[in-house]
């Protein structure tokens, strides 16, 4: 059964209940946690430098990527997401490659994020390395659950 095919990827804001339904058809609904999740999800949402959408020729949000950007010289990459039943389709790839585009191209600006050891591969696959060069501060309450 064909379940639709990713008519555009554009710039978008989303709302935090669209957003929330789709983190629950995606591997990214573990990587929050349960302290003051909506709250949070509304700033994130809010706030990123760059948020991309891709959806289906009838409006289902199918993919998600959100950054935060200096737009001269890096990108991060907080959230990048696929729905489980639209997973291998280049929509991944896709949206990294707009993402990169919109913060000013390859030639001027690297492109970091934390990975889980699950999508290591796919970013592996478009030419990103592991790095040891990233340093932390994490003093958060961090309750593990699954939205």
């Amino acid at each position: 059964m064909d379940k639709g095919t990713v008519e555009t990827i554009a710039a978008e804001r989303l709302s935090a209940d669209e957003y929330i339904d789709f983190l629950k058809r995606t591997d990214l609904g573990s990587q929050y946690p349960k302290e003051r999740f909506r709250e949070r999800i509304e700033r994130l949402l809010e706030n990123a430098s760059i948020s991309l959408a891709a959806r289906t020729e009838d409006g289902l949000l199918v993919g998600a990527l959100l950054g935060l950007t200096d737009f001269a010289y890096w990108l991060y990459v907080t959230d990048l997401g696929v729905d489980r039943d639209f997973l291998r389709r280049g929509i991944g790839r896709r949206l990294m490659k707009k993402a990169h585009e919109l913060a000013g191209g390859e030639r001027d600006i690297a492109v970091y994020l934390i990975a889980n050891d699950k999508a290591v591969p796919f970013y592996e696959s478009i030419g990103m390395e592991k790095s040891g060069e990233v340093m932390k501060y994490d003093h958060i309450d961090w309750t593990d659950f699954t939205v």
